[in-house]
Parts: C-alpha cells; structure tokens; sequence
C-alpha cells in the first residue's frame, strides 16, 4: 500500500529533487508544479524492456546509455523534469549521471490506449523548419512538415498561425 502525501503547491527545482528522493511515488515537474505518475499496465513495461534489451548491446559498444521509466530526464535546468518509458544518450556528461540524465538523443514514450496525445510538434531553433505529426485513423500517425511561408495547423486545439510568428525576431547563424 503507497502511503498518501500532501502534494506541495510551488516548489523550486532543488526543493522537488529532494522533496521526491523522500515519495513513495515518482512525480514529474514543471514550472513549479509536481504531478504523480501513474502506474503502468505490464504490456506497456513489457514493451519498454523489449526496446530496453534491443537496444542495449547496439548502444554499449558506442559508448551510449539506455535507461527506462524510473530514471528521469532534465528538459531544462529551470523548469522540467519527465520520466519517459525510455531514454538513449550518448552525451559523455551523461555517462556517470546518478540522478537524472541531461543531453537525451533519443526519448521513447509507449502510448497507452487512454493516452489523449494528439500532436506532437518539434520546432527547429536553427532554421525555419516545424515538424508536426498527427494522430490519424487507428494506429496511423501523419507527417506535416512546415517551412518559410506556411502557415502551422493544431487541429488538436483548432489553432493556426504563420510559422514566421515562431521565428519573430530570431537571428540564425553563428555568433561571432
């Protein structure tokens, strides 16, 4: 049986790591705010360990590290912190890691069958360039790829805007 505990209001980025080192549940956290994970189903840790032991012996020999749900990753110094089902990094810094992993390669997640996951968008910060992809019929997900004069669609939230608006005021190229 998991002891209930209050769950704080706001807490800073080192009040949550010590905070959580003393739950009996892990908990995520952004912005200030700390969210409990739910249990997982069998299948759906099955498939991460299935992922975990594919790709363990072809991640080893090229100095590379995978982990699976229980080990977090940092998105950001400031504001978040995830437990995906599964992450890969090839980052020296993150070789020793002991709390939780800073420069991912690659993030796994298995979707559940309650998961409410519509799009999911990846913005590019050194070129014009946005990636969303869709959730379409049954298991399909769609590819839209958007570049300089495109206008992004979030059909998930019935939203639309120019791409330029993501890129308003952004200088790429190197700094000197």
């Amino acid at each position: 049986m998991v002891a209930i505990t209050q769950q704080p209001q706001k807490l800073t980025v080192e009040e949550y790591l010590e905070w959580e080192q003393s739950q009996d549940v892990r908990y995520e956290y952004a912005n200030g705010e700390v969210f409990a994970m739910t249990l997982g189903t069998i299948p759906h840790n099955d498939i991460a360990l299935n992922l975990y032991r594919a790709l363990y012996p072809h991640l080893r020999s090229r100095g590379c590290r995978v982990n699976v749900s229980d080990v977090k990753v940092q998105v950001s110094q400031e504001s978040q912190y995830y437990y995906p089902d599964a992450i890969v990094s090839c980052d020296p810094r993150d070789l020793n890691a002991r709390k939780f992993i800073q420069f991912p390669k690659l993030i796994v997640e298995v979707l559940s069958p309650d998961t409410t996951l519509q799009e999911y968008i990846l913005i590019d910060s050194e070129k014009i360039s946005v990636e969303r992809y869709s959730r379409g019929e049954g298991r399909m997900w769609l590819y839209y790829p958007y570049t300089a004069g495109d206008i992004i669609t979030l059909s998930s939230i019935e939203f639309e805007c120019p791409i330029e608006l993501l890129y308003e005021g952004v200088v790429f190229g190197t700094e000197e």
